[in-house]
């Protein structure tokens, strides 16, 4: 079953249970892929990592949206951003733990050959492909950085 048919099945269940939240990040979740399914040069369906890609920048503008509502002191709308950023996780792989993060990078390091900081942009590459939708780009940057310095 595809990214979208689940989306699709999920806002069917909502609809049934008169969710409205979990129907409002459902359907802002539908709308991305369409528009991404839509574009000039787009595959008439979305592959894995393109899904996961949607996901994680949905992900992440909720998690940003969040921080701002909670330093302007909205709570309500901070609610509604987190209750958003649950109902997309649902759909992301389990993210990984620090150890095992490590463990992937070093594995990663050791691959590519790295020895110092200049290397960084061989490792990132591979790292941000390998580890898409498990681990978040900055803790990813910040974990080569220590480990190649």
């Amino acid at each position: 079953m595809t990214l979208k048919e689940q989306i699709e099945a999920d806002i069917k269940k909502a609809m049934l249970a008169k969710n409205q939240s979990e129907l409002l990040a459902l359907r802002s979740i539908k709308s991305l892929i369409l528009l991404a399914e839509t574009e000039k040069g787009a595959k008439e369906q979305l592959s894995k990592d393109a899904e996961m890609k949607l996901l994680m920048k949905a992900a992440k503008q909720r998690k940003e949206s969040a921080e701002v509502y909670q330093k302007e002191g909205r709570k309500d709308l901070e609610e509604k951003e987190l209750a958003e950023l649950a109902v997309i996780e649902r759909y992301l792989p389990k993210p990984l733990s620090e150890e095992e993060l490590t463990s992937k990078i070093k594995d990663i390091i050791t691959k590519t050959g790295a020895k110092t900081t200049a290397d960084m942009g061989k490792v990132m590459g591979i790292a941000t492909k390998e580890l898409a939708g498990q681990a978040d780009g900055k803790l990813i940057s910040e974990l080569v950085k220590k480990l190649l310095a």
